[in-house]
């Protein structure tokens, strides 16, 4: 078994990931960082966890970035 205490991912899910980016960033600045049409226009947390489920590329992209934001995150929390 791989011990999955260091993946921020772990326990995760896209619900979760994608909603609290979209807390974290905003639509429009999410849409820049993730150039994908459910980001940019008319976003929505469904139409977008039903694309990122079914587009591997995209998916991989704001899983990315979400690791980025957690650990950006926690160095504000940090400072």
């Amino acid at each position: 078994m791989h011990d999955q205490s260091a993946n921020p991912l772990h326990g995760v899910t896209l619900e979760r990931m994608l909603t609290e980016m979209v807390d974290w960033f905003g639509w429009e600045r999410l849409g820049r960082k993730v150039k994908i049409a459910c980001f940019i226009n008319d976003p929505s947390i469904g139409s977008s966890l039903k694309f990122l489920r079914r587009t591997p590329w995209a998916r991989d992209k704001v899983e990315a970035l979400y690791v980025e934001m957690v650990r950006l995150r926690s160095k504000k929390k940090t400072v």
